[in-house]
């Protein structure tokens, strides 16, 4: 799809635009022309790109693709990263050599683009770049992309309420490399092989966010009455593990086979909301479990007092979750979609499935993003590390 000025009169474009071949540096200029058509030769303030090389690809001919497509584009603020798998134009690609592009006209709103990094200090692992709390308090939201094996991202995230007090972070991990080294990220045209980048949106942006986990409540809400570090030993007064039993077995046929695997759990995030309902539960893996202990072992640590309910993972729940989501957000006019690459066609019935929920709920906006190795974005007003999501930041 190509950029398109809103029926508002406010200088605000969006443009998404999608490539496939093996020339990366020749489908970058093809997507971004895509999503620069409706530009009519301004130069947008936001660029955003993913570059997937395909099998065995090359991260660096990826990384050149980028900076083609930055250089192009000549935006305020660029960012990017090698992807398994990327989205636009309505579409999911993955495994294939393919470039996405996104691109905002955003007048009037500050970007500011920085890079984290990490290096071990004599206390453990030092973050450096963090941007300075008071521009991030002036910000809306901030795009963040990540490397996984250079970059300790989920204690960054656990800390990012006091670093970054109030600031919604959206974005997620590279994921064309398996192993360090594999990946790139693209800051205003250079190149990191390591670390983290990001982009603050600032105050008049006018942006929203979307973290669907994908999964639906089985058994009642149950309040955690004994457990030890991420072992749960007691649910509302009976054991984890039997009270589990009785849940599951409660169940349908076909769910009790659902619930053998993809089992997961939700730990509220409001212990003080009268319900609570989609949403409001931050989704972690059920482990394991020790039938002698009577424990379930979750991936995560849950207090004594926290209220939990266990959930299923199921394609039919992750799209009805998706969409639901999305139903509640005012009109949007552009959007960046970072999405599982455990979702995709490893999911779904294809690669197409979440990039089509948001175009039927949204309408036709130019959507962008890629199939990440981890989602982040918040929930509960609190930014987490995600799985098997698709998160959405939205731009009204």
């Amino acid at each position: 799809m190509a950029g398109e000025v809103d029926d508002v009169d406010d200088g605000r474009i969006f443009g998404d635009g999608l490539a496939v071949g093996p020339d990366l540096r020749g489908a970058a200029e093809v997507a971004t022309a895509e999503a620069l058509a409706g530009f009519e030769g301004r130069a947008p303030d936001l660029l955003v790109v993913f570059v997937a090389t395909g099998r065995g690809g090359d991260p660096d001919a990826a990384a050149a693709a980028a900076v083609r497509a930055m250089e192009m584009a000549g935006a305020r603020a660029a960012i990017g990263t090698t992807a398994h798998g990327v989205i636009a134009d309505g579409r999911g690609v993955e495994q294939e050599p393919s470039v996405s592009v996104f691109a905002a006209a955003l007048p009037g709103v500050p970007l500011d683009t920085f890079r984290l990094g990490a290096r071990r200090s004599s206390g453990g692992i030092e973050v450096t770049g963090t941007p300075p709390a008071a521009a991030a308090a002036a910000a809306e939201a901030a795009i963040l992309l990540v490397d996984p094996f250079s970059f300790p991202v989920g204690g960054y995230l656990e800390r990012s309420a006091e670093l970054l007090p109030g600031l919604p972070l959206m974005g997620g991990l590279a994921s064309v490399g398996a192993a360090p080294g594999g990946n790139r990220l693209v800051l205003d045209g250079e190149v990191l092989d390591g670390g983290a980048a990001g982009v603050l949106i600032g105050r008049g942006a006018g942006v929203r966010t979307v973290v669907s986990q994908g999964c639906r409540p089985i058994g009642p809400p149950m309040i955690v009455t004994a457990a030890e570090a991420n072992l749960l030993l007691e649910l509302a007064g009976e054991q984890a593990y039997a009270k589990l039993g009785a849940i599951v077995q409660a169940l349908p046929p076909e769910e009790r086979h659902q619930a053998a695997q993809a089992l997961h759990l939700g730990v509220a995030m409001d212990e003080y909301a009268d319900e609570h309902g989609r949403g409001d539960f931050l989704i972690r893996g059920v482990m394991g479990i020790d039938p002698e202990a009577g424990a379930v072992a979750v991936g995560d640590v849950v207090e004594v007092g926290r209220t939990v309910r266990f959930q299923v993972r199921d394609a039919a729940g992750a799209g009805e979750d998706l969409a639901h989501l999305l139903d509640d957000l005012p009109q949007v006019r552009g959007a960046l979609l970072f999405s599982c690459n455990g979702r995709g066609a490893g999911m779904f019935p294809d690669a197409d499935h979440d990039p089509r929920i948001v175009r039927t709920e949204l309408g036709e906006i130019p959507v962008a993003g890629f199939f990440a190795a981890g989602e982040i974005g918040p929930v509960g007003g609190r930014n987490h590390l995600h799985s098997f999501t698709a998160s959405v930041l939205a731009f009204e």
